[in-house]
């Protein structure tokens, strides 16, 4: 498409947003924008200047500096997404924007970022206080799921051969339980021998298994049995299975000393955000008296 009049009469600096947005929600250049598109580019990218262009004129920016060897970094880190220098020129151009340009745009963006971490390093500190009560509210984020750790013996179903029918396959399977004779320690031989699972070559062995990790047949089985316990036959869509559940790993709460430190970091990053928050909201408020 042509890009709107609007645009055209927009500064390099601008164009740099809309260019940006056009990327992160289309994953396009302008140019490639349908109109519809281009408007709630355009929109975005309105805010997006404003308020950069709110945070340099602020006096935290007065004490900032970006080195050219920050520009320089930032400029050829673009440049590194294309194939050679000619079409990185060429999709500048195709999006009213050249080298010099880019770097005054890069240099505001630099500007903005280092801005805001400034304004976020006055952040309130996180107490231990803040970490135990973050813990005891959200408990349920600190919950390990009850496991169980099991074997299971598969014979499988396959109507193509005779000797894997339906009936067939639960009749050797019959067999092979009656072999076993309830005997717990000789399941991960009887599995070796006769599974017809690839688990066979270590004895049947499932691991630990979650809720919902196994077929709904066998998740219901293995979850209503108790340790050293030998399932009855049970049909999945993979065929005729026996499970052992060997052990029986209760839910428990991760204790505090586990997650201290993630629990810190969420919060540092949560109150880092509330403190840029509020001071864009004073910058906009002053802006606007």
């Amino acid at each position: 498409m042509v890009l709107s009049d609007q645009h055209s009469k927009t500064s390099p600096e601008f164009n740099y947003h809309l260019l940006r947005n056009a990327l992160e929600r289309f994953g396009r250049n302008l140019g490639q924008l349908e109109s519809d598109e281009f408007q709630q580019i355009y929109a975005k990218a309105s805010k997006s200047f404003e308020l950069e262009s709110l945070v340099l004129e602020s006096l935290e920016a007065k004490s900032v500096v970006i080195s050219d060897q920050q520009l320089d970094k930032s400029v050829e880190e673009v440049a590194s997404r294309y194939s050679s220098r000619e079409e990185f020129l060429q999709d500048l151009e195709a999006n009213d924007l050249d080298e010099e340009s880019l770097r005054i745009a890069l240099y505001r963006e630099l500007m903005f970022d280092s801005v805001m971490q400034l304004v976020a390093a006055n952040s309130s500190a996180v107490s231990d206080i803040d970490v135990h009560l973050f813990y005891a509210m959200h408990h349920e984020c600190f919950e390990v799921p009850e496991t169980r750790q099991a074997r299971h013996i598969l014979i499988t179903v396959n109507p193509d051969f005779p000797e894997n029918s339906p009936a067939a396959s639960h009749e050797r399977l019959e067999q092979i339980v009656e072999k076993l004779g309830g005997r717990v320690n000789r399941f991960p031989e009887f599995a070796k021998r006769y599974s017809e699972c690839p688990t066979a070559m270590e004895g049947g062995k499932l691991g630990d298994v979650k809720h919902g990790q196994l077929y709904p047949e066998l998740d219901v089985m293995l979850f209503s049995m108790q340790e050293n316990e030998i399932s009855p036959i049970v049909e999945s869509e993979m065929g005729f299975h026996i499970l052992l559940c060997e052990k029986i790993k209760p839910s428990k709460r991760v204790p505090i000393s586990k997650v201290k430190t993630q629990i810190r970091e969420i919060l540092e990053q949560r109150h880092r955000r509330n403190c840029q928050k509020d001071w864009l909201a004073s910058l906009e408020n002053i802006s606007n008296a």
